[in-house]
């Protein structure tokens, strides 16, 4: 039976492109839909939360999720990606090391406890944790097939130190900017943040995208080019970073 994206709470923005905002953190996943393939953007907070996003997913694109690409390896957007199993996963060169490394997880999971995140699911989710099998230190362009094609690109260090965005070309384009641009709170620089280079990242994300775009934060409303043009501004101006 066909359900709509509506059906599912999910937000379509152009055709075969959209994405949902999921409870708890309002962290967004989104989906990309090809002939036969099915790319999700971010994989949720917890195993259970990445098995319904799957099952939501295969049910929009008709198929199963053959690639994940995760925007930067942070609990609510990462901690579900095992329940993607066979999928093709992604993501910025170097962030591997936090999925394999014994500090980076243990740091994942205690910054995901600290956030509020039951400690059971912390630990299911550190120990079936899935590192991105495809690092992409510049831009990849991957082929979904049916004349759809996404652009990876890792613009950071920014919000993190592996910081990947996803363009999809069409009509409007659509960019899931990851953390790097945040609607509902003020973006957030923790430890692993390197402020100096974020408002570069975001001006490079903006010449990725263009005017027209459609802007997909990590949190939040979809916003526009002059929307993340300010919050670059107020970035350099909060890390006094000269523009």
């Amino acid at each position: 039976m066909t359900v709509t994206w509506e059906e599912l709470g999910w937000e379509r923005l152009a055709a075969g492109v959209g994405r949902c905002r999921l409870p708890g953190w309002d962290c967004t996943a989104g989906l990309v839909v090809g002939a036969g393939t099915a790319l999700v953007v971010d994989a949720g907070s917890s195993l259970p939360e990445g098995a319904r996003l799957r099952a939501q997913a295969q049910r929009l694109a008709g198929h199963r999720v053959t690639h994940l690409a995760l925007t930067h390896p942070h609990f609510d957007h990462v901690f579900g990606a095992a329940a993607f199993a066979g999928a093709e996963v992604f993501g910025a060169v170097g962030a591997e090391a936090v999925f394999t490394g014994r500090h980076g997880r243990e740091e994942l999971r205690a910054d995901a406890v600290r956030c509020g995140l039951d400690a059971r699911l912390a630990e299911e989710a550190v120990d079936a944790l899935t590192a991105p099998r495809h690092h992409v230190s510049g831009e990849w362009t991957l082929d979904l097939g049916g004349g759809r094609q996404v652009l990876l690109a890792n613009v950071g260090p920014a919000h993190t130190a592996h910081d990947l965005v996803v363009l999809v070309p069409g009509a409007p384009e659509v960019v899931f900017c990851g953390d790097l641009v945040e609607e509902s709170g003020e973006p957030q620089a923790g430890p692993d943040a390197v402020p100096s280079r974020w408002p570069a990242a975001l001006d490079r994300l903006l010449a990725l995208g263009g005017e027209d775009a459609l802007y997909v934060p990590g949190h939040g409303a979809v916003v526009d080019a002059a929307f993340v043009r300010a919050q670059r501004d107020a970035l350099a101006d909060r890390f006094g970073v000269s523009r």
